[in-house]
């Protein structure tokens, strides 16, 4: 609850990965033309990767207003574990930005004429997806907490851990868009997120205590 009401109070956090998503959604069709047969093809590629971006913008604020106001080092000596605090960090970051994006990933589909039965898929795979999404984002804000500036470096480490996920997470949309069966790419989109889900808080909380010593 304190992360929601930060993110909500901060300006970084709430709204602005949905406001980016429906920028990235309604500029595409006037970049590659309005035609339907353009557009339909992409449209589950385009929608991931404006979904993916939307949820790079506020990583750098998940340890970094903590850090700054130094709430991060007495929550560091509270009782909690640390891997539970990256844990509720990760959980703050998903409900504030992927799921308003997997919620109105749908309905702006539209926009990119993506075919009826792709929107049901598109929203699923971003639900099951955009978890991992915040998971690999707290692990690389953990690295770059102690550094000045490290927003871009942020950038660099995270983007290609997105990678097994925007892939199978674009394939559950295209398919389901094409009518073909979506359940492979689905399971391993899932499997992806649950690996985050059983490593990545640990392997963040490792990487906080080295950066606050």
């Amino acid at each position: 609850m304190r992360d929601l009401a930060l993110a909500v109070r901060s300006g970084g956090g709430f709204g602005l990965g949905l406001v980016f998503f429906l920028i990235v959604t309604v500029l595409v069709p006037f970049g590659v033309g309005p035609e339907t047969a353009r557009l339909a093809p992409i449209a589950p590629g385009i929608l991931w990767v404006g979904a993916l971006l939307a949820c790079l913008l506020s990583l750098d604020r998940i340890f970094a207003l903590d850090r700054e106001d130094g709430a991060l080092d007495l929550l560091a000596t509270a009782p909690i574990p640390l891997e539970g605090l990256t844990l509720a960090k990760a959980a703050a970051h998903w409900l504030t930005t992927g799921l308003p994006i997997s919620i109105a990933a749908a309905p702006l589909g539209v926009f990119l004429s993506l075919p009826w039965p792709g929107h049901l898929w598109l929203s699923l795979s971003l639900l099951v997806g955009t978890p991992a999404l915040s998971l690999i984002g707290c692990f690389g804000a953990a690295l770059t907490v102690g550094l000045r500036r490290g927003g871009l470096l942020l950038s660099v480490l995270v983007l290609p851990l997105y990678i097994p996920t925007l892939v199978f997470g674009a394939d559950v949309a295209r398919r389901g868009a094409e009518g073909l069966d979506a359940a492979t790419p689905l399971a391993l989109l899932g499997a992806v997120t649950l690996g985050c889900l059983a490593g990545l808080p640990f392997a963040a909380a490792a990487a906080l205590r080295v950066s606050l010593r």
